[in-house]
């Protein structure tokens, strides 16, 4: 399935992906929000439900059937808005890590298996993107929900402050070490198409964002700026920042461009 046709359906075993009409700059296609079932069962997991949109929740009850859990990447409004609600539709709990996201008392976190008869989802911490952003591993399709960590095509936004650069490298590098190990070979993403071939996506990531960060620290230099968010004329140094690195970039993503540049001062302010 080309890009420019994403629409989500059905992957491996136990995968189906229902698209969110949410499509934008910042969302792609729309939010994945994914139904998970074990072959010959009758219970799914739900993970990210998505925006309210009746029609798509309506979409999302209708694929999953008796939903035992839903379970939330992180907060963000495009993947956690309507979670509460779908839940209580359905009759069935929120795991979050975050605890004002839960419905019922289970949290989420790294380390959690969560199991639906013989369907299996490995809970791995991978903040960066956001503080409380988790990845989840299903072992019999060697597969992993990124979430927003990575994408279906494109690259992520580190959402400072709530995002921090350190933590996002790291997390990618947990990431690749599971896909060199290959206990993960596909990437079910939670915005754009599912991503056959996890190490050389995770190579590509880990690269982007050192050459990023090297861009920003010749930025800094051009700019006669340490990595300082103000310079002492009060001038906005991230957005100038942007100004030269992004300059390749559409316009209308400046601004969540900015995010991750802070964020990439915050790192190098403490290097």
């Amino acid at each position: 399935m080309g890009e420019a046709d994403w629409g989500g359906g059905s992957f491996g075993s136990v995968g189906t992906c229902v698209l969110a009409p949410n499509a934008s700059a910042m969302t792609l296609d729309g939010t994945n929000t994914w139904v998970l079932r074990a072959p010959g069962s009758e219970r799914s997991v739900v993970v990210d439900p998505g925006p309210p949109d009746p029609g798509h929740l309506d979409a999302v009850a209708s694929a999953a059937g008796d939903v035992a859990v839903v379970l939330l990447t992180h907060h963000h409004l495009d993947h956690a808005e309507a979670a509460r609600a779908f839940a209580e539709r359905v009759g069935c709990g929120v795991r979050a890590l975050d605890p004002a996201y839960r419905l019922g008392t289970e949290g989420l976190g790294e380390g959690d298996v969560v199991a639906v008869g013989d369907l299996e989802i490995r809970v791995v911490a991978t903040p960066g993107h956001t503080a409380d952003s988790l990845s989840f591993v299903v072992p019999s399709e060697r597969a992993v929900l990124t979430g927003d960590t990575v994408l279906g095509r494109g690259t992520t936004v580190v959402a400072h402050p709530d995002g921090r650069l350190g933590a996002y490298l790291d997390s990618l590098d947990r990431l690749r070490a599971l896909a060199e190990a290959h206990a993960v070979d596909t990437i079910w993403p939670g915005h754009g198409p599912v991503i056959a071939s996890a190490l050389p996506v995770l190579d590509h990531y880990i690269a982007h964002r050192r050459e990023r960060l090297e861009q920003v620290r010749e930025a800094l230099v051009n700019l006669d700026r340490g990595p300082d968010e103000s310079d002492p004329d009060g001038d906005p140094i991230p957005r100038r920042v942007v100004e030269v690195v992004y300059a390749d970039v559409d316009p209308v993503l400046w601004p969540a461009a900015e995010l991750s540049v802070r964020a990439q001062l915050a790192y190098l302010r403490h290097r």
